[in-house]
């Protein structure tokens, strides 16, 4: 395992330092979450690895989370359990303990992703399913007009589905998830149609990529689109995305069949 930071967290984003707000921003969509919901099955107990403040975790299960950061376990909500300490690298549980397991936006955070992937396998009997986003795809979206510095950090950083497919082993489903309109959960390309959002500079904190790249770039980027905002050439190039019901981006699921690792 590699070094934590003093909040705990294992990946190149320190959430100590900019993951004060991000419950504010990182709300599970009820659409995505229905999409979760289905992969994990009739699972009764579901383990949630990188869990951070709460997001996706079904309500009506046994839900068990593991979240590194000190920060992000500070923002869940009272009414669920606290959250294990705890890296995916390294869970603390016995094989076979889960029915199933998901983690959600998290694989990209790992310092050591075929580890993770193996321990979700060894601790779950049923279905693993991985919410993350595809880096062939990532680059394709309207930011790189504007800022494509903090798309190229993106793609590098999220990994191969063949090294995820690997990893976790056996059967593995990979599909596109649709982006549905007016998503509540801020990740970057949930706001296509609304990139008056992404003006926020909470709303970039909260896409921990952004906090990867020089304020130079974001200073030009909020510059710049602010200023196409302003005379209309960003809804000439792209304003059919405001009315677009859903988007197809690089957001993906991977589900692993029960039984069927190598």
């Amino acid at each position: 395992m590699g070094q934590r930071t003093q909040d705990g967290s294992a990946g190149d984003a320190d959430y100590g330092a900019i993951g004060s707000t991000y419950s504010r921003y990182r709300r599970a969509d009820p659409r995505l979450a229905a999409v979760i919901a289905q992969a994990l099955g009739d699972a009764r107990t579901v383990l949630n690895v990188g869990a951070g403040a709460g997001s996706y975790e079904p309500t009506d299960r046994e839900v068990t989370a593991v979240e590194p950061s000190a920060a992000m376990r500070a923002q869940r909500p009272s009414h669920r359990a606290p959250a294990v300490d705890a890296t995916a690298e390294q869970l603390p549980f016995a094989d076979n303990s889960f029915d199933a397991a998901m983690t959600t936006f998290s694989v990209h955070q790992w310092q050591d992703q075929a580890a993770g992937l193996a321990e979700l396998r060894r601790v779950t009997r049923g279905p693993v399913v991985v919410l993350t986003c595809d880096p062939r795809r990532v680059e394709e979206f309207w930011l790189r007009e504007y800022a494509p510095e903090v798309l190229a950090v993106e793609a590098r950083r999220y990994p191969a589905m063949d090294a995820l497919a690997d990893g976790l082993g056996g059967r593995v489903s990979i599909s596109t998830v649709l982006i549905p309109q007016g998503c509540t959960d801020g990740f970057t390309e949930a706001y296509y149609g609304r990139p008056e959002q992404l003006l926020d500079v909470e709303a970039q904190q909260a896409c921990s990529a952004w906090s990867l790249v020089e304020p130079a770039v974001l200073d030009r980027f909020t510059r710049d689109l602010a200023a196409d905002l302003l005379d209309g050439t960003w809804d000439a190039r792209h304003g059919a995305l405001r009315t677009l019901p859903a988007y197809e981006g690089s957001l993906v699921m991977l589900v692993a069949e029960p039984g069927t690792e190598s």
